[in-house]
């Protein structure tokens, strides 16, 4: 048998239809397949390469820890300089009060245990999510996840979730002293690129402090530059509770975070002890390549500082009569088409010629643009042009 029918038939697949590309290597923004085809990664992996594929320097960290050790015990007992490290970097360049680092094995577990962080130290339950939202697929998650469709078959979900527009009045206005958390997106990612105003931002951290309600941002997708800042609440002049980092937070590798104040984190070390654990949440290996890459961000600032020239280039180019709107914030796009069938028929041509795309899981009528934060402006006029192509093929 073929690689593609082995993976077919002892591969668990989530869709009908897999993309099926047999993946030999990936460099920068390039992805090869077993055949030498070469394509465009404008993706990032789902925002976990921003800073491009394989780095020689994050390619040396794992290599240089997994000589050293790989797995111990994570959390509770050993000290491990790739967890100290990297924790103490990442609370280095966020506010003050954000200054502990629990690790995870991913976005959706940093959501679960977040939420169970708020329950512990409010002793509330009511949970307040955005319609639309996205923050993992796990059944807590999924709880607070904003779209019947995924929800449903899978209920019953955790009781007293509430959802709520995206940016409305009406999420803000349910918030009360009865709730526990509200969990939000900083820029909602599945929606195709929702930005709320500044003076929404404001007004929904004003509600949570009057009613001491813990807010919880989500940056799995939009931290580590995506934005145009390092983290996107940085731009709305707030300060989250608990922030949620994922995809990018590892360098390639899986890993996850929540983040709080000491004082609140510590209410997970008694009644119950082990109030929150995990067996490879802050995997040294994980740790060390997610450092490396970190680094890399922070000594490279052209890559961020860059994004506005670039996102210019993706809005000029990417014009035609077929395109019905683009949302753009950062280097991280939604292009839209008149239906879902057209979208998904060009994100197929798109990969059919060299670069890797797909449709947002509430949006299939929009494209994803997210390549690397590294990509150059030849690339990228590259990658347009595969858009272009690929729409004048329909």
């Amino acid at each position: 048998m073929n690689q593609r029918q082995l993976f077919l038939d002892h591969v668990a697949q989530t869709s009908p239809k897999p993309i099926g590309i047999e993946m030999a290597s990936a460099a920068g923004v390039w992805l090869t397949d077993t055949n030498g085809k070469q394509y465009i990664d404008g993706i990032s992996g789902f925002s976990v390469c921003n800073i491009g594929h394989s780095h020689p320097a994050v390619v040396k960290a794992v290599q240089d820890q997994a000589a050293a050790y790989m797995h111990v015990i994570v959390y509770g007992e050993f000290i491990e300089q790739p967890q100290v490290a990297y924790a103490t970097l990442l609370t280095n360049h966020l506010p003050d009060s954000l200054n502990c680092v629990y690790f995870t094995n991913s976005g959706a577990e940093a959501t679960e245990g977040a939420m169970k962080l708020a329950k512990r130290i409010t002793n509330r339950t009511k949970i307040i999510a955005a319609n639309k939202s996205y923050h993992g697929s796990t059944q807590g998650a999924l709880s607070v996840m904003g779209d019947e469709y995924f929800r449903q078959a899978f209920r019953p979900l955790l009781p007293d979730v509430y959802h709520y527009d995206y940016g409305s009045d009406a999420l803000i206005n349910a918030i009360d002293s009865t709730t526990a958390c509200v969990i939000i997106e900083t820029v909602q990612a599945e929606s195709g690129v929702t930005a709320p105003t500044e003076t929404w931002m404001q007004a929904l951290r004003a509600k949570c402090n009057q009613h001491c309600v813990l807010l919880i941002l989500d940056e799995i997708q939009a931290g580590f530059g995506r934005t145009g800042s390092l983290w996107a609440f940085e731009q709305y002049g707030i300060v989250p509770d608990i922030l949620l980092l994922g995809k990018a937070l590892g360098g390639g590798m899986p890993l996850g975070a929540f983040i709080a104040d000491r004082r609140l984190m510590q209410t997970l070390t008694y009644a119950p002890v082990l109030g929150h654990i995990t067996t490879f949440g802050g995997h040294p290996v994980s740790c060390a390549a997610g450092k490396a890459a970190f680094e890399l961000l922070l000594a490279h600032p052209e890559w961020v500082n860059d994004i506005p020239s670039k996102a210019a280039i993706l809005k000029t180019r990417l014009q035609h009569p077929s395109i019905v709107s683009v949302n753009c914030y950062g280097l991280w796009m939604s292009v839209q088409f008149a239906t879902d069938t057209l979208a998904q028929s060009i994100a197929h041509a798109c990969i059919q010629h060299g670069l890797v795309t797909d449709w947002f899981l509430f949006a299939p009528d929009r494209i994803r643009i997210a390549p690397p934060l590294t990509i150059t402006e030849a690339e990228l006029h590259q990658l347009c042009d595969i858009v272009l192509r690929s729409i004048d093929l329909q």
